[in-house]
């Protein structure tokens, strides 16, 4: 494992694009690390043996970081383009991390975009706080939200932000219909 290791951190570090390494490939690393931990606490740090596997395990720990880091890095500079990362070139692990960030770079990005238009989108702070932007088609007395926030009473064409929850049952009874914002 330790040629892999070698030969994987060896291509990322010479080329300014993200290599291609195999789903599984973080897992098997960590086995191979697991079993030379275990060796090193088997034999004595005096013998020859002992001291090459130490050398061993340093070098191996600090390919990992090294390997680690220019991946990400390659990863994140890729989304920050735009451009789509072929998941056949990423780990598992790899494409968890696309996963949570790339919701996050496409707000960044959404937000970058309405401040040069002028304007905050209150859309996606409305999504973050549970609510739900809606046109009423009818008049609708006042309600109780499930925040147990009274809302209204409305007459047809007005806009309120409502809980998703009560929006979504006033959408289905035909009262009102979801804004797009943006």
């Amino acid at each position: 494992m330790y040629k892999e290791l070698y030969e994987a951190w060896r291509r990322e570090k010479e080329s300014r694009v993200l290599q291609q390494l195999p789903k599984d490939f973080y897992g098997k690393v960590a086995d191979y690390v697991k079993r030379i931990r275990e060796e090193t606490r088997m034999l004595d740090n005096k013998t020859v043996k002992g001291r090459l596997i130490k050398t061993e395990f340093e070098n191996v720990k600090k390919m990992i970081g090294e390997l680690l880091k220019l991946r990400l890095e390659k990863i994140l500079e890729k989304m920050k383009l735009g451009g789509e990362i072929p998941k056949n070139y990423l780990t598992y692990e790899e494409e968890k991390i696309c996963e949570k960030t790339v919701p996050a770079a496409e707000y960044f990005q959404k937000l970058a975009k309405d401040i040069v238009q002028g304007r905050i989108s209150e859309a996606a702070d409305e999504k973050e706080a549970g609510k739900m932007v809606v046109r009423f088609l009818k008049d609708v007395p006042a309600i109780v939200g499930v925040d147990l926030k009274t809302y209204g009473p409305f007459q047809g064409e007005d806009v309120a932000s409502l809980p998703v929850e009560n929006a979504k049952i006033l959408i289905r009874q035909g009262l009102a219909v979801e804004v797009e914002m943006g």
